[in-house]
């Protein structure tokens, strides 16, 4: 059984850094891509970044460009998959969420990101104030 456990959310000041982690576990193919998700207040769900855990190809929404960085450790059962937020914005602010599929090599752009995807963890508060 896939799981998915995120850590890491909290109140930080507009311009300073926060590191998420996402704690994947159960998968039963080696082809997985995970992906990070954000719920700003009021708003829908969007996709911020994504990784293969496969041969670790990443992509990033554009708001988020040169500012969040995806990236994974990878172990023989488990993976942590860590969004690395820098520089953060108010607008950053909203519940993010870890998500998986599996049977999916690789990530060429955000289009990954829009289907559902079946696999979601609880999600974690992050909240930026000015």
């Amino acid at each position: 059984q896939v799981r998915l456990v995120e850590s890491g959310g909290g109140v930080l000041q507009s311009g300073r850094s926060l590191r998420l982690s996402c704690d994947a576990s159960g998968f039963t193919s080696p082809y997985v891509i995970v992906g990070w998700y954000h719920q700003a207040p009021g708003k829908g769900r969007e996709g911020v970044a994504c990784i293969s855990l496969n041969d670790e190809s990443t992509v990033y929404a554009d708001s988020v460009k040169g500012r969040f960085t995806i990236s994974a450790d990878n172990t023989k059962n488990t993976h942590t998959v860590y969004l690395q937020l820098n520089n953060v914005k108010p607008e950053d602010t909203g519940v993010y969420w870890c998500a998986a599929q599996q049977g999916v090599t690789t990530v060429q752009d955000m289009g990954v990101m829009r289907p559902f995807w079946p696999h979601w963890g609880q999600g974690t508060q992050v909240t930026v104030s000015p």
